[in-house]
């Protein structure tokens, strides 16, 4: 099967579950395969939970692999250290480190990015991961009952990314000025990821940028305490592998300078 019949199938296919959405869909079916596609990431993007058929799956879990393949795995643990050997800097793509967790900022609904082909991180790997990974955010926050609190944090499988599996925090929304609260909020994040990680026995964990895109929290501030934070938390003697993952070129910079 081509790629271009491949994803026209599994458009058709969410388009039979959301049939709300076929009249603006009807124009993309006429277009190439790269408009096809962000069709697919869009109604991906605002699927909401309900049961997932074999047949979707089997055909979703092959594009993302091959996609997956195409874009580069890249082993988190043969990265290029800092000063200290158990801290990497990398940048762009989170979603193609071959690493033991990645964390996602996430919004309190735990849900991910319901905005068709949104830039966040939380829309990027949920699209990169597949429809399996809200299905399970959502079966964790049915039992769980109340929105995910800030500083948080919560675990589920990865999917089809490189990594195992995915860590979710919820990180400060920042509306003013910032406070100690919301310093205190962004560490939190921190070192849940960190105790939840090293609870379930993993060896890596990649952090993104936690709170800086959406949630407006000035990048300079929270790259010091993201690495303040890590760095307090790997001086207890903890075996584990830390990746500052950063998107932007001043976050590189601010990185650089601080690790």
């Amino acid at each position: 099967m081509g790629r271009l019949e491949q994803i026209g199938q599994l458009n058709k296919m969410l388009l039979a579950d959301m049939p709300q959405y076929k009249e603006q869909a009807e124009k993309f079916f006429l277009m190439d395969v790269v408009a096809q596609r962000r069709l697919l990431r869009s109604l991906m993007n605002v699927r909401p939970p309900m049961p997932l058929g074999e047949n979707f799956l089997a055909l979703q879990d092959e594009l993302l692999s091959s996609e997956r393949k195409e874009k580069g795995v890249v082993d988190g643990m043969e990265l290029p250290t800092t000063a200290d050997p158990r801290i990497s800097l990398w940048q762009v793509d989170i979603t193609r480190l071959k690493v033991d967790a990645i964390v996602n900022a996430a919004n309190s609904a735990l849900l991910g990015c319901f905005c068709p082909c949104h830039g966040c991180i939380d829309n990027v790997i949920h699209s990169a991961a597949g429809l399996q990974l809200r299905d399970e955010c959502n079966q964790l926050m049915q039992a769980q009952r109340h929105a995910e609190p800030t500083g948080g944090a919560k675990i589920t499988k990865a999917y089809n990314l490189p990594s195992r599996y995915v860590l979710h925090t919820v990180g400060p929304i920042i509306h003013g000025a910032l406070t100690g609260a919301d310093r205190e909020a962004l560490a939190s994040c921190y070192r849940s990821c960190l105790a939840l990680a090293a609870s379930e026995g993993l060896k890596s964990v990649a952090f993104c940028c936690i709170s800086t895109g959406e949630f407006h929290f000035p990048n300079e501030k929270a790259a010091e305490i993201a690495v303040e934070t890590v760095c307090d938390f790997l001086a207890n003697g903890v075996d584990m592998k830390v990746i500052f993952n950063v998107f932007k070129d001043e976050d590189l910079m601010i990185y650089r300078s601080l690790l």
